[in-house]
């Protein structure tokens, strides 16, 4: 009865505000920190990965963005767990608090050059520390919009978390092209690129203070949870969640936080120019997601317009990055990068919903949080590295192309198997008890 309580208890309208603004906030504070990483890779690379071989040096920053994700999985299972038996609360408190030291960190970090391999090591415990926070984060800011809102409109609430990392995004690339255009190479290599890391360490504090006063929330079973037993009790959704995060994962990964440096290094296209790629795909992932969740919580299935996303992104993958590769304009790769990422980049809301319907609400944060971070481990945090070798070893500038549409192929082969039916019948039938 204590979950059924649960899903029965709805917060207040200022309540709610609270939850959203904590979430959102705190959130995107943690997507923000782990793509203004991405966009300093080329310069982080040269001053704490030093290398007679430039690429070698881009190759060892990108090992350790990716690096990040291997903690994952355990803040997934860590955090996850604390928001499923103490509170939606608890866990992101904590997941903030981790993600705030590992940024403050990076932003204060001497270079190889100051402290010689000390500084290497201090980089990937860093970015351990905040892998070991982001994977703990998804399950329960996730669980915490749902479970606030009336079934109808979960799709829409749920929406706001993936579009608060299209804020992200969109402030970390406006505050990478402010600063690459306003000081020299020289000054950016020297200290403009800790600037955005700073800024992100600012935010912190705020969203924390936000998220310790968010409503409690109803108790929660207390129960023992390992990867095991989450995925012996529920395989199926637990494995066809895992290969659904192709698509996403990989596209993210590859449309805003990777395509700075493709664009730079492989297509020869100014840096401002770049980051102004990354600051649109932002904005427009932080419209598009939740227009288009909206849109989801009128049908009936939580598949019908993620078939349709996935089937648009699947067409349109090799002309846009044909077109890109054969020259076009600035103005036009911007617009076909844009484009690619409001048909590829905008499923959040409902497919964070149908993994979660599949769970109680007593596993539901700890499930999200180990599918998403599992599938982002597998197919994301390592697929930039990953296309920067095979571009390197084949000279083919399409193979981001194959890779995204490979994923996405993935992708709807999961979804195809994946048990809505049955997750939403119990779902419901949950939602309707009275409470304890």
């Amino acid at each position: 009865m204590q979950t059924a309580a649960h899903e029965a208890a709805q917060p207040s309208r200022a309540e709610l505000r609270r939850i959203v603004a904590a979430i959102v906030i705190g959130n995107g504070f943690v997507a923000y920190d782990f793509t203004v990483y991405s966009f300093s890779a080329l310069i982080i690379g040269n001053l704490f990965f030093p290398s007679s071989n430039p690429a070698s040096s881009l190759l060892l920053s990108l090992a350790t963005f990716g690096a990040g994700f291997v903690m994952r999985p355990l803040g997934a299972i860590m955090i996850g767990h604390i928001a499923d038996s103490r509170g939606r609360k608890a866990g992101l408190t904590v997941s903030l608090t981790l993600m705030t030291l590992g940024t403050w960190l990076i932003a204060c970090l001497p270079g190889y050059a100051a402290i010689g391999p000390a500084a290497t090591v201090l980089m990937v415990l860093a970015r351990l520390m905040q892998g070991l926070a982001a994977g703990g984060e998804i399950g329960p800011a996730s669980a915490s919009l749902m479970e606030s809102v009336a079934y109808r409109h979960r799709c829409f609430m749920v929406s706001w978390r993936g579009a608060s990392q299209g804020a992200a995004a969109f402030a970390a690339a406006l505050v990478g092209a402010s600063m690459t255009a306003l000081l020299s190479p020289a000054a950016m290599h020297d200290w403009g690129w800790r600037v955005p890391f700073v800024l992100g360490g600012l935010i912190g504090p705020v969203g924390w203070y936000l998220r310790r006063r968010m409503p409690v929330g109803a108790p929660l079973q207390r129960a023992r949870l390992s990867p095991r037993r989450l995925f012996t009790e529920y395989p199926r959704p637990v494995v066809c969640g895992l290969l659904m995060m192709a698509a996403p994962s990989v596209g993210i990964y590859l449309t805003v936080f990777y395509m700075p440096a493709y664009l730079v290094r492989t297509l020869h296209r100014p840096p401002a120019i770049s980051l102004l790629t990354a600051c649109l795909s932002g904005l427009v992932i932080l419209v598009v997601t939740p227009l288009v969740a909206r849109a989801a919580d009128r049908f009936a299935s939580r598949k019908t317009l993620q078939y349709a996303a996935l089937v648009a992104s699947l067409a349109a993958a090799w002309p846009a990055f044909w077109a890109l590769t054969h020259g076009v304009g600035d103005v036009a790769a911007l617009l076909i990068i844009t484009a690619y990422v409001a048909l590829a980049v905008n499923n959040a809301g409902p497919s964070s919903v149908l993994m979660m319907e599949a769970f109680p609400a007593h596993r539901r944060a700890a499930g999200l949080s180990v599918i998403y971070s599992l599938g982002v481990v597998l197919f994301g945090g390592f697929s930039p590295f990953l296309v920067t070798w095979l571009i390197e070893r084949t000279g083919d500038p399409m193979v981001p192309a194959w890779y995204l549409m490979a994923a996405t192929l993935l992708t709807l082969v999961a979804l195809r198997a994946f048990p809505e039916a049955e997750a939403r019948d119990a779902c419901l039938a949950s939602a309707s008890q009275p409470p304890a």
